[in-house]
């Protein structure tokens, strides 16, 4: 029997190989690229190589976040190791931008001391493989996040996604170069892509965070929990809501309001189907109910939520 705080056996499966794949095609890319490199001494096909060598690194992590996120729940995580996920992305955030602020070095100076790139024509047939192969990576990953909801495979795919549009900036800037000769574009098109790339950085880091820090789940989300609490016709109401995400697995605990004349047995029957129902809407969550008879006067969570609201 699966856990399925980690997933079906088939998501599990699907994880593991577009680790793998990522990693694979990120090396071959980054030898690819860096061969360019030596060719032209483009700042452009640089910056696509660093681009490229940081997603090497990014994806190992991926692969070893991942694996380690898989792990079912043991004694010392109860809730099992989800968040290895965001703190991988948050770590690729950190490669992505850092690759990016180089290349911006690198593009001023060559503006500054500018230098033709040379043999473009070579630089330009290595550049189209490295977008085949991205844009078949790419797709790959797209397929297995939408299995899967892997945040980690997620931002791989991002920062990929990345790559096939500095393949094909690089692809521009060579082609225009060689056509009008003009020795900026190398540099500015260099620049372009360091500000994608640390775009992206910011974008991948605050999910990453949000996950951490046990941001609460959509406002679409706590909207559907309520009202599948509320339609079952023995519950009176709810209340201190409280949910999070540990990776891809998502985390519900909430306030059971019932008719406090119920028995324990016909209230816990409630709160079963309850949580069946959830489960059916949010496969995989992680899901504590509370019983209370309804009407209860106690210190809440919402109240105090709302107080500071108001103040």
């Amino acid at each position: 029997m699966s856990d399925p705080s980690i997933g079906s056996p088939e998501e599990v499966r699907l994880k593991r190989r577009a680790t793998h794949v990522s990693v694979a095609v990120g090396v071959t890319l980054a030898l690819a690229k860096l061969a360019a490199w030596l060719i032209t001494g483009s700042v452009t096909i640089l910056s696509s190589l660093l681009d490229s060598m940081v997603d090497v690194i990014a994806s190992a992590i991926t692969m070893m976040t991942v694996s380690h996120s898989l792990r079912p729940p043991d004694r010392s995580h109860r809730f099992g190791h989800g968040k290895a996920e965001p703190l991988g992305a948050l770590a690729q955030a950190a490669f992505i931008g850092g690759s990016g602020l180089f290349i911006v070095f690198q593009a001023i100076d060559r503006f500054l001391d500018p230098k033709p790139p040379t043999g473009t024509s070579v630089g330009l047939a290595i550049m189209g493989v490295s977008i085949l192969l991205t844009l078949g990576l790419v797709t790959y990953q797209h397929h297995v996040v939408r299995r899967t909801g892997s945040l980690a495979i997620a931002a791989d795919r991002l920062h990929y996604s990345g790559d096939l549009l500095t393949n094909l900036a690089v692809v521009a800037a060579l082609g225009l170069f060689e056509y009008t000769g003009a020795l900026w574009l190398d540099p500015l098109v260099g620049i372009a892509i360091a500000g994608y790339l640390l775009a992206n950085a910011a974008g991948i880091g605050r999910g990453a965070v949000d996950v951490l820090m046990d941001r609460e789940l959509p406002a679409e989300d706590r909207r559907r929990i309520k009202e599948i609490v509320l339609a079952h016709d023995q519950v009176e109401g709810l209340h201190d809501l409280r949910t999070r995400s540990s990776g891809t697995t998502p985390i519900i605990a909430l306030h059971l309001e019932v008719d406090g004349e119920l028995t324990v047995n016909q209230a816990h029957d409630i709160s079963d189907a309850v949580e069946i129902s959830l489960r059916k809407a949010f496969p995989g969550a992680q899901i504590t109910l509370h019983q209370e008879p309804a009407g209860l006067d106690d210190d809440r969570l919402d109240h105090i939520i709302h107080k500071k609201h108001r103040t």
